[in-house]
């Protein structure tokens, strides 16, 4: 144990936010998402959920300020009627640690799997909530 690390923070997942540099990506998938053959560095958070881990990295992990929309959601496919209720949550827990949060950026369904083969991490938690899927882009501690 380390003092003020969040208790969710496993040491495999300390290690992957250490190891980012500025600008790199990680995704927070939910248990839909295809994290195994997505992954070019995969982190297990079995039995938690996105709003936990959410709750828990931005106290580590500081978003980019370089950048006008640090935080991306996989949008509903395009005919689908379905509305994701989880975002207003995440949306709340953002603002929490960066009251200069706007707004996300939204990447289609389908080719925010291929946005993620790109990501430096995945992080593939027991969410079960429809469309959970958030990508958070490291920025720099300022002094």
């Amino acid at each position: 144990m380390l003092k003020g690390i969040p208790p969710v923070i496993s040491p495999e997942l300390i290690k992957i936010l250490m190891e980012m540099g500025h600008g790199d990506e990680l995704v927070m998938a939910d248990g839909n998402f295809p994290s195994v053959s997505s992954a070019q560095r995969l982190v297990c958070a079995d039995g938690l959920g996105c709003p936990v881990l959410l709750d828990a990295i931005p106290q580590v992990f500081p978003l980019d300020q370089h950048v006008q929309k640090p935080v991306t959601l996989m949008s509903v496919v395009l005919g689908a009627t379905y509305k994701p209720v989880i975002w207003e949550e995440y949306r709340r827990i953002i603002k929490e640690y960066k009251r200069t949060f706007t707004d996300v950026e939204y990447v289609e369904g389908f080719a925010s799997y291929e946005h993620s083969q790109q990501a430096f991490a995945v992080l593939a938690s027991s969410e079960m909530a429809l469309y959970a899927n958030i990508v958070l882009k490291k920025g720099v501690i300022m002094a």
